[in-house]
């Protein structure tokens, strides 16, 4: 289970880092201003995602699957909520809907 919970707090930890990374330059302008930090801070993400994949994968004894459909619902939770609360767009029905089929996912490839 501790592979588990590190393979999701570091996908957590990547879709943070991307989305401010990739959005965040949209609302900011981080590109513009600052490209070669932005390009650095690729580094980190990239390791963060790698761990992540790694732990999930080990949790579940070596098949890679569940590590995919695990990250992208984390990466649909996390884009809805940064969304929300970077760019103040509300959640729709679809974005309800859309969570909860990601929650789904996940809890589909969680238990054995």
């Amino acid at each position: 289970m501790k592979n588990l919970m590190l393979g999701v707090l570091f996908g957590l930890l990547g879709q943070i880092g991307s989305f401010l990374q990739l959005q965040g330059n949209v609302k900011y302008g981080w590109y513009e201003k600052y490209p070669y930090v932005l390009l650095l801070v690729s580094i980190p993400i990239s390791w963060l995602y790698i761990q992540s994949v790694k732990n999930i994968v080990l949790y579940f004894g070596g098949e890679i699957w569940q590590s995919r459909f695990i990250g992208f619902g984390i990466g649909i939770i996390v884009f809805s909520i940064m969304s929300l609360l970077l760019f103040k767009e509300p959640f729709t029905i679809k974005t309800i809907i859309s969570i909860f089929l990601a929650l789904i996912i996940i809890l589909i490839q969680i238990i054995k």
